[in-house]
């Protein structure tokens, strides 16, 4: 079953997309206008058709830049699913300072991705390439291919140039491009693959173990270490004044690094980040990026979270660990990713013995009595003000205290 990348079959059509505007692509190029008040103004995204069919995909300074196709019966790809294959070639002009994701429609409201920003990369200016990736890439257990009405996308973030060509189906083809696994891919180590982040992650990475160092060198005990993702970054902006008066008498290091996930962290940890050091405690909250990127399983997050548990006891056994449930996301209770978190949450009392490793649930703490969030505390809806650290520094105040006394 073939996608005619050159003139897509009645009732389809391709959506050239921007954060904040679509356009159609229904001659040979089209440019995502932009909105009155812009939030990305210097954003651009363009698409152009070639004589041969190929389509390209020109984006810069993009937060998410697409070419979709949609609008037609939905496929049923199902009897696809179990060999099938999702075939295209790729030509990947530059991607120096971006990256790039497929993603497959699987049922209402339903959407799966495989990253492809490192191996993208790896094929600039190579020419054209023949992707070959097996549908159940796309899959998880309960997903539904019967009615697919987005049936492929291209993304691009950042800035570069991607050319696709001849996209199909094939219903026994032979997979010849990796992906993760779904089932396994929260507890295998990986390097955060997000075109926004890759510039800034391994230097700060770097820069986290030099400042370990430091403190080593210096004959300064670090006695807390935090471990986490932008939330527990934020130590280092909005939540400096709090952790200056309640932590830097610790030699506290705050291990957080924006958009990790549980795979991430995991990496770090295994590359030296907890190493050099001998922490009384050790505060751990990761997970809401797994709910944030992918809607994982929570049983799914929940392993990845016991791997780096496990890594965290195999590294420092002498620390206690105190575990966070993961905070509230989401303007009201009712929010999708505020739900799925509530659903990780219920599962993380079990990994904690209440000796080595304890649990501790502060969401409560950064609501309203109705369970909404306000601004003052989530300004947007998933991060904290510096009045949110210093609830968060405030409530760590009773079970830190012992663990930490001289």
């Amino acid at each position: 079953m073939a996608l005619d990348t050159g003139k897509p079959a009645p009732g389809w059509h391709i959506a050239v997309t921007d954060f904040e505007g679509e356009a159609q692509l229904s001659g040979d190029r089209v440019t995502v206008p932009k909105p009155a008040n812009p939030r990305v103004p210097n954003s651009h995204v363009a698409a152009r058709r070639s004589d041969d069919g190929a389509l390209t995909l020109q984006f810069s300074n993009s937060w998410i830049a697409q070419l979709r196709w949609q609008g037609g019966k939905p496929l049923d790809l199902s009897p696809y699913l179990a060999h099938g294959t999702v075939e295209f070639d790729l030509n990947v002009v530059d991607l120096a300072h971006g990256g790039m994701k497929f993603k497959l429609g699987c049922g209402q409201d339903c959407e799966r991705k495989v990253p492809f920003l490192f191996a993208g990369r790896e094929l600039a200016g190579k020419g054209k390439q023949h992707i070959s990736l097996a549908l159940t890439c796309f899959w998880r257990e309960g997903d539904d291919f019967s009615a697919v009405n987005v049936p492929f996308t291209l993304e691009g973030t950042g800035s570069g140039e991607i050319s696709i060509a001849n996209l199909r189906f094939n219903k026994a083809g032979k997979a010849t491009t990796a992906c993760p696994d779904y089932r396994t891919q929260s507890v295998t180590p990986e390097r955060l693959q997000e075109s926004w982040a890759v510039e800034w992650w391994l230097p700060r990475h770097e820069q986290k173990l030099a400042e370990i160092q430091a403190h080593r060198a210096a004959g300064r005990r670090v006695d807390l270490v935090f471990l986490g993702d932008s939330i527990t970054q934020g130590w280092e902006n909005e939540g400096k004044d709090a952790w200056g008066q309640h932590f830097a008498k610790y030699n506290a290091v705050a291990l957080g690094f924006g958009g990790d996930r549980t795979e991430n962290l995991l990496w770090r940890l295994q590359h030296g980040e907890l190493d050099q050091m001998a922490p009384k405690a050790i505060v751990v909250m990761i997970g809401t990026n797994n709910t944030g990127d992918r809607l994982e399983d929570p049983a799914l997050t929940v392993a990845g979270i016991k791997k780096n548990l496990d890594e965290i006891r195999q590294r420092q056994p002498q620390a206690t660990v105190l575990l966070l449930a993961l905070f509230p996301r989401g303007e009201k209770p009712d929010d999708l990713t505020r739900r799925h978190n509530a659903k990780i949450n219920a599962l993380l009392p079990a990994l904690a013995d209440g000796k080595q490793v304890v649990f501790l649930d502060i969401g409560h703490a950064l609501m309203n009595a109705d369970g909404t969030l306000s601004k003052d505390i989530l300004p947007d809806w998933l991060h904290l003000s510096p009045a949110g650290y210093e609830i968060w520094a405030r409530s760590l105040e009773a079970p830190l205290s012992p663990l930490l006394a001289p």
